[in-house]
């Protein structure tokens, strides 16, 4: 029954943060700045707390200008210097960029090679990736082909390749043997399930993304959206600031992996 008009509403229950830690976690983005733009924040928290985090680029963004003619060479080395800038904000232990095209990203065999070398050599509890089935962000944008194609590509190498011993088996006789991924995190989701109280690190992540000088013109105006969508995020479990991502859960063991 609707409530009457002018009646006061109660409010709901205030959702719990999501407290599970991995020990160890990769972030795996299309582009420079992608992981910036996403679970920055959530990164920083963990990395605060004793995670230790990776992250990988599958392209070095060379196609992110605004002119025909620009050097896509030139471009894709001050990307990489700018992620890597970024990621020093954040604290990651280090940067992987698998120099896949960019605008050209596909979900294919050598890319899935590739991303299961870095798990392998990583060996994560969890991955964050971007939601796959994100195609449109409600009816306020699209979701850059790139972002899917790279999103679907790390679910296909965290589940089955990098856990399945006869998946690229030379990699296991190179020392990399089959290594199961016991979580994965998809941000820009439109079905989020949990929610990570950021309030702590929101900063680090606007900060992270200033570094990204050749593709953000108006860094203040940015942090104040960044400020507003983290607060809204934050809003379903009662903090100041939070990231909303989509857990995936592939291996339930409560026992193993920090938490808190």
């Amino acid at each position: 029954m609707a409530d009457p008009v002018g009646a006061a509403v109660a409010p709901g229950p205030v959702a719990e943060p999501h407290m599970w830690r991995p020990g160890r976690f990769m972030v795996i983005a299309a582009h420079p700045d992608d992981a910036d733009f996403g679970p920055a924040a959530t990164a920083a928290r963990w990395i605060d707390a004793g995670s230790t985090g990776w992250l990988v680029c599958c392209t070095s963004g060379d196609q992110g200008g605004e002119r025909h003619d620009a050097d896509p060479l030139a471009l894709a080395a001050v990307r990489e210097a700018e992620q890597r800038a970024a990621a020093a904000v954040v604290g990651y232990d280090g940067v992987s960029f698998l120099h896949q095209p960019d605008g050209a990203l596909e979900n294919d065999l050598v890319l899935r090679e590739l991303l299961v070398r870095e798990i392998r050599a990583f060996r994560p509890d969890a991955v964050l990736a971007t939601d796959p089935e994100t195609i449109f962000y409600g009816d306020g944008g699209i979701n850059h082909v790139d972002h899917r194609a790279a999103g679907i590509a790390a679910v296909d190498a965290v589940y089955p390749a990098a856990r399945n011993p006869m998946s690229f088996p030379w990699l296991a006789r190179d020392g990399l043997a089959a290594w199961s991924v016991r979580r994965i995190y998809l941000f820009w989701s439109n079905l989020p399930t949990v929610h990570v109280d950021v309030t702590a690190t929101i900063d680090r992540k606007i900060d992270a993304l200033r570094a990204h000088a050749s593709q953000i013109r108006h860094p203040d105006a940015l942090a104040d959206r960044i400020r507003e969508w983290a607060r809204s995020e934050g809003e379903p479990i009662g903090v100041a600031a939070a990231e909303a991502l989509r857990l995936i859960v592939i291996d339930d063991d409560a026992d193993e992996g920090p938490s808190g």
